[in-house]
């Protein structure tokens, strides 16, 4: 593509917009690894400081949560400024790399100008994407409070929460551009990993009980998995134990004993297929003896994947929901309270799903949401409200849900992979930019670029399938913290490539001829 082609791009139209957007300044030149940690624990502790800054004039009892779910992976704090999370990130960055990937919107991503060009639209899409999803959340269900009401007026209240959430959410984007620029890493996945690793805490460390308006006891027993183990054998002998004791440890939702062998299981198990690659021999040309290797990790897409079809997921929640109780998205002619779409009941605690195509794609809360109603129908969905989902049921929503996880990973794997030049053609460049060959085989980024294809392709698809498999079986398994497998895989696969990114920076950091080839900057 010629660059007079590609700038036919309706895109550059907006140039004069995106470019007066607050922005984090990229450094000049070479960044010490002092420097970058300091700005990613600097970053780190400020998102944990703004998911506890409410939301000033909200209703919190009558808040409900769209995105409760998913809430783990979105990287959000309900009620605070961070409520969003990095939900319009990730949506923006879907839309973009889908009009991208699919030639729709006609950039040169190796083109300076065109990269630009790419990332200050993503920009301004991220910021249609959080008055997207704020305006329709406070308009149906976050409640400002009657003191706010009172003094400026409701449709003024109503405004100056959606403008609350805006400005958090930019913030966010705003701490993602940092870490990106400035620290080490991705701004989007330290959030996820923090907000995991802190519900996974909590949900195995808490002594605070279950219902805190309600003092400890054996019908109100600790939160936290190891709490409530310590508190049931000391509080209960060994026959009553086995009077239903023990299944509550065992299977009983808050926090339950296989819960956290479940969180234990992916957290080994990604560990061990993280480190799983192949190594491609690599000689420089000029330098004899000089060789290295060029790793393709199985799990070549990262979890990147993952995150993708999470937010489109969540957002499939979130509509669903507007489109059967919100007063105007209800009245969409074909889609507005229209079962097949999603379908809510009201049991006094909000709207919950019940039905629809959203249900069947909706995450599962483990064991008790497949396991045990095969073999105890009052572990059903819903059986206690009175509407009562059948085995079978049950049985499509789990093979819905884990097909949906796979195949979109997948698709997810490929794009990501097709927009961020990790594709046979990008990665045999780079090779020989850096001076480097494939020992035996003729100088040419051709041969080295059919020699990848061999590897990359087949391994971008096993990486979509292996992420979105783990998500979707650790979802079935259940976690702690109501963290969500998503969310445990993430943060697993988060903190062993932050640590891994570290060891390169210090590599870079003592070798410095080796940024070129890691990518680093000058």
């Amino acid at each position: 593509m010629s660059e007079g082609e590609s700038k036919k791009s309706l895109l550059y139209k907006l140039k004069p917009i995106y470019d007066r957007l607050p922005t984090i300044k990229k450094p000049d030149g070479h960044v010490h690894f002092k420097t970058k940690m300091f700005w990613l624990v600097l970053i780190l502790i400020l998102y944990f400081i703004l998911t506890n800054v409410m939301i000033y004039g909200l209703d919190q009892e009558n808040t409900i949560d769209l995105f409760e779910s998913y809430r783990a992976i979105m990287a959000g704090a309900q009620g605070s400024l961070m409520h969003l999370g990095i939900g319009p990130i990730v949506t923006g960055s879907i839309i973009m790399q889908l009009f991208v990937g699919a030639k729709i919107i006609k950039l040169d991503l190796k083109d300076d100008d065109d990269k630009a060009v790419y990332q200050g639209a993503q920009k301004f899409l991220v910021i249609v994407m959080i008055i997207v999803e704020s305006v329709p959340q406070v308009y149906g269900y976050l409640v400002p409070s009657d003191n706010l009401i009172g003094n400026i007026g409701g449709g003024w209240a109503k405004i100056l929460i959606i403008a609350q959430l805006c400005f958090g959410s930019y913030l966010v984007f705003l701490m993602d551009e940092t870490v990106s620029k400035w620290g080490i890493g991705s701004g989007i996945s330290l959030f996820i990993a923090a907000g995991v690793a802190q519900q996974i805490f909590t949900g195995t460390l808490n002594w605070m009980p279950v219902d805190s308006a309600l003092p400890t006891s054996l019908a109100n027993p600790p939160a936290g998995t190891v709490m409530k183990t310590i508190y049931y054998f000391t509080n209960v002998s060994a026959q009553e134990m086995s009077g239903g004791y023990f299944e509550t440890l065992l299977i009983n939702p808050p926090n339950p004993i296989i819960a956290l062998i479940g969180t234990l299981v992916i957290f080994f198990f990604v560990a061990y297929i993280e480190s799983v690659r192949i190594e491609l021999p690599l000689a420089h040309e000029s330098a004899r003896g000089a060789r290295g290797r060029y790793p393709i990790k199985l799990i070549y897409a990262s979890n990147i994947p993952v995150i993708l079809i999470a937010a489109v997921l969540a957002n499939v929640g979130m509509f669903a929901m507007l489109f059967w109780s919100n007063s105007f998205f209800s009245t969409v002619p074909l889609i507005g309270q229209n079962p097949l779409v999603g379908y809510y009941a009201d049991f006094g605690s909000g709207p919950q799903l019940t039905g629809g195509a959203a249900w069947y794609v909706s995450t599962l809360g483990g064991l008790q949401d497949w396991l045990l109603p095969i073999f105890d129908s009052r572990y059903l969905p819903y059986y206690e409200t009175g509407v009562q989902k059948s085995l079978f049921q049950v049985m499509v929503r789990l093979f819905v849900y884990v097909a949906v996880m796979i195949f979109g990973s997948i698709l997810f794997a490929k794009f990501w992979i097709d927009t961020t030049n990790m594709g046979p053609k990008s990665v045999a460049e780079q090779i020989q930019s850096s001076g480097m060959q494939i020992p035996g085989f003729r100088r040419d980024p051709r041969i080295l670029e059919k020699v990848l294809e061999r590897y990359i392709p087949v391994v971008t698809v096993l990486s979509g399938a292996i992420v979105g498999g783990l998500a979707a079986f650790a979802d079935m398994l259940g976690t702690v913290g109501n963290s969500s497998g998503t969310g445990v895989l993430l943060a697993v696969g988060i903190m062993i490539q932050t640590y891994e990114a570290m060891g390169r920076e210090q590599m870079m950091e003592m070798h410095p001829m080796l940024r070129g080839f890691f990518g680093g900057d000058g």
